[in-house]
Formats: structure tokens, sequence, C-alpha cells
């Protein structure tokens, strides 16, 4: 049955293609800040620890209301671990980071996730796709908030 939602088969393509990137970036932070939090060590580890339990169960919930904007929209929502690597803008894990590096490491990732949902933002706007505008002003609040309280904890007092 045809979509018939008051926005164009074109501009609906574009905006889920936007909001896959966007789907593929949350889910990498999403594998990246779980990990940390299983192997973070050091002074910081139950502030750490706590702090990436939180972030990763707002990304799961993220991931989910992404996904299921695309398939509104009419669209395939990516779903692997390869089109998710081959869509995200944030680099798959290496190594054994310690805490500072993995607080280094989720500050750049939450940028990156906040520039993704600002880059879908002209189309989205375009086609006046409100819902898809809440659900990024929405994401971008969540990921400035938390890349300025990773950022403060490398500061020195």
């Amino acid at each position: 049955m045809d979509i018939d939602i008051g926005i164009s088969a074109s501009d609906r393509k574009t905006i889920a293609e936007g909001l896959s990137r966007l789907l593929a970036d949350s889910y990498t932070l999403y594998l990246k800040t779980h990990n940390y939090h299983w192997n973070v060590t050091g002074p910081q580890f139950t502030t750490l620890h706590a702090l990436f339990e939180t972030h990763y169960t707002e990304l799961a919930l993220a991931v989910d209301q992404i996904a299921e904007r695309i398939r509104a929209l009419g669209h395939r929502a990516p779903g692997s671990y390869r089109e998710f690597a081959e869509l995200s803008s944030i680099a798959e894990e290496a190594g054994e980071p310690s805490a500072t590096e993995m607080i280094e490491r989720l500050v750049a990732g939450q940028e990156a996730v906040t520039r993704t949902a600002r880059s879908v933002f002209p189309a989205v706007e375009g086609a006046h796709d409100e819902p898809t505008a809440d659900l990024l002003t929405q994401r971008m609040q969540v990921h400035e908030k938390n890349a300025w309280m990773l950022r403060s904890l490398l500061e020195r007092a």
C-alpha cells in the first residue's frame, strides 16, 4: 500500500538514508559504551561504570526509536554489524584504552552522533517532517549534554 503522509517518496528516501546513518552511529556508540562499561578500570571505576550504563541504556532505547521512524517513512532499517560499519562515522573499537582514553573516545562519539543528526536536519525541514525533526532535536540534546558531562570528567580542578 502506498504511503501518503504528506512527504514525497524522494524526500522520505533522503530522510530515511540520513536516519540510517544516525542509527548506525547510535548503535556503534552503544556498542562502544557498553564495551567500556564492562572493561573500565582505575580510580574512577564506580563513577564511570555507572555513567556508561546510563548512556548505553539510553542509546538502546534511542536506536529503536530511530529504526521505527525509518520504517514509518516506508524504508528498511539497517540492522547488521556490516551495514552499521558501512554507514557509521564512528570507528569500530580496537585495543584496550585507559579510562581517560575511553572518556575521550566517548566524547568524540557523542559529538559524531550530534553532527550526523544535525546533517539530516535540512532535508527534514525542507520536507516539513516535524516528527523526524522532533526526534533529531531530542537526539542532539541528549548527545550534546552527554559530551559536556564526559568532557567535564577530563578537566583538572
